[in-house]
């Protein structure tokens, strides 16, 4: 087994996030316009607190996920590198007689990642805070300390000045923690049932197909896409959900291979086998009956 996955399976490793989509709304009608275009209870969120959230169309699919957290003057948005321009334009769009200004930061702000079971033991014997709830976040040097992991481990995400990661990353490295690539992030993502925006949750999926609910504030009031998911709820299913699955068989599937799960239809959409229990983990879309 590498190093990295074994870091993240059983100790601590750092992941560069460098490359992903960094976006801060200011302005006072920020928190309004965020409210009615996410999935995400905004205009009830302090400082210092954050959600998952997805931005939808009117009908209900999902356009793109996000992580947006909170301070007192600014809200960053956090997405993948692949969807930067996209939420940038799909929030622009929004912003009619609104106050909200956009900034795309991703060259001046950074991000790492300390995932893995002892991660919070490291952030402790470094002096660093250990946010109180998941998507929370804290100041540390400079830095902003988040509770958001990619890989389904505990962990943080740390945001900063490039500079302060480099130096951050030498703090991580001098208390013996190994990188982690992306793609041993990913083997273990897909071990622990943990999708991705771009490969197990597309364009064409609904909220509820993708059992990510925590992205949902129900009751939050009207926003986009809302009536759909609201409609979904209200009947109670919806005709496929997204479950991590173990596969019989030596060959791994390739995404879009169609297959039988119990009896039941299936899509998949990634798989990997574990270097841990030598088994196929997969992420499919399994028809409901």
């Amino acid at each position: 087994m590498s190093s990295g996955y074994q870091a993240l399976r059983h100790n601590a490793a750092w992941l560069d996030f460098s490359a992903r989509g960094r976006i801060l709304a200011r302005g006072r009608d920020r928190a309004r316009l965020l409210h009615a275009i996410t999935t995400s209870d905004v205009k009830n969120m302090l400082p210092g607190g954050g959600s998952y959230a997805f931005l939808l169309t009117p009908q209900g699919r999902i356009q793109a996920d996000l992580c947006l957290l909170a301070f007192e003057d600014r809200f960053l948005i956090d997405t993948e590198s692949e969807l930067r321009e996209k939420v940038f334009t799909h929030i622009k769009r929004y912003i009619i007689a609104d106050q909200v200004e956009l900034e795309d930061v991703t060259a001046t702000i950074s991000s790492i990642g300390l995932e893995g079971p002892k991660a919070a033991g490291i952030l402790t014997t470094l002096g660093a805070p250990l946010p109180p709830a998941e998507y929370a976040h804290a100041e540390w040097d400079g830095v902003t300390v988040a509770a958001v992991n990619v890989t389904g481990q505990p962990g943080v995400r740390i945001y900063g000045a490039p500079e302060r990661m480099t130096a951050i990353v030498r703090q991580f490295e001098a208390a013996g923690v190994v990188a982690a690539t992306a793609e041993e992030a990913r083997v273990v993502r897909i071990e622990n049932g943990k999708p991705r925006y771009g490969e197990e949750i597309r364009e064409t999926s609904l909220p509820q197909e993708t059992q990510q609910m925590h992205a949902v504030a129900f009751g939050k009031g009207c926003y986009l896409g809302q009536e759909i998911v609201e409609r979904i709820r209200a009947q109670g299913r919806v005709n496929k959900k997204l479950m991590r699955v173990i596969l019989e068989g030596e060959e791994l599937p390739e995404a879009g291979t169609k297959t039988t799960i119990e009896g039941a239809e299936a899509e998949i959409m990634s798989a990997v086998r574990s270097p841990e229990s030598g088994e196929i983990v997969a992420l499919a879309y399994v028809r409901q009956r």
